[in-house]
């Protein structure tokens, strides 16, 4: 099944130290490139994140970005108590000593290292939701490239169907292209009132056939269509494949146009250089 390398995916979850938001974001590139943005105490996921999609994807350009907020339970500050009575004890005694010493308020008695603490939260535990987390995301982004290639596999084999309709009608014009160009070569050399040598008039007869038969490539633009259709139907990445397809199909194109005598099957060459550079623009999203 065809896999473009264009799709988005975002996942959350709360859990009780708190919130994890994680984005998957996927581009087309020639081969796989991820980034990462992760929260500093969450950084030693990186690798297991990378291996991950080194595992699923082929290609692509993926950027992962990983949020965390604490609960509120986890942010909320806590007084530990008997470090603040340790506290109490100590200027009650300088207060003895010194009758006359100003006593700090409660906010200075909190700004006393230790006295106010905050519980952090369970790291391992949010690392292992992380990584739940991310695979679920990762299935949703990897669903998200298949439903676009299927877009995509559909549009080229809308233009296949297109390319398959020109090598036909160029087939079917090229018996009277050839009778009418032996009917113009004759009535110009008629014209000039010469002696004819019939079999140099035959040589040349049989060059320009030669020269303005199209069959061989016809034939091989044929071949390269099967094999585009053959290659949307395969498991795996494709693109590379579609991609030298395309560039056998370019050349088939040109030659067609180089050898191209009349209007009509320079028409077809153009048609077909237009339909070839369409097919190319979407398979450079598949993987």
């Amino acid at each position: 099944m065809v896999q473009s390398m264009t799709a988005f995916s975002r996942q959350e979850h709360d859990g009780e130290s708190g919130r994890l938001q994680l984005e998957l974001r996927s581009v087309n590139q020639r081969y796989l490139e991820p980034h990462f943005r992760l929260p500093e105490a969450l950084r030693d996921l990186e690798p297991a994140f990378r291996e991950a999609l080194r595992t699923r994807l082929a290609r692509g350009k993926v950027e992962c970005t990983l949020r965390f907020e604490p609960s509120g339970d986890e942010a909320e500050p806590s007084v530990d108590r008997a470090r603040l009575d340790a506290l109490a004890i100590t200027l009650a005694e300088v207060r003895q000593r010194v009758p006359d010493a100003a006593m700090p308020d409660a906010l200075r008695l909190l700004d006393h290292p230790g006295v106010l603490e905050r519980r952090a939260p369970d790291l391992e535990a949010v690392k292992r939701e992380a990584l739940t987390l991310f695979q679920a995301a990762l299935d949703d982004l990897i669903a998200g490239r298949a439903r676009e290639g299927e877009k995509l596999a559909a549009l080229i084999r809308e233009r296949l169907t297109a390319v398959n309709e020109q090598v036909a009608e160029a087939r079917r014009l090229m018996p009277r292209i050839l009778e009418r160009q032996r009917a113009q070569l004759l009535e110009r050399l008629a014209s000039i009132r010469a002696e004819l040598d019939p079999q140099r008039l035959e040589a040349e007869l049989l060059l320009l056939a030669q020269k303005a038969d199209v069959d061989e490539e016809l034939d091989r633009l044929a071949t390269h269509v099967a094999e585009v259709e053959r290659q949307l139907g395969q498991p795996g990445p494709v693109g590379r494949r579609l991609d030298f397809l395309m560039q056998e199909l370019n050349r088939e194109a040109n030659t067609l146009s180089s050898k191209s005598v009349v209007a009509e099957t320079t028409r077809c060459a153009v048609e077909l250089k237009v339909l070839i550079e369409q097919m190319r623009e979407q398979i450079q999203n598949i993987e």
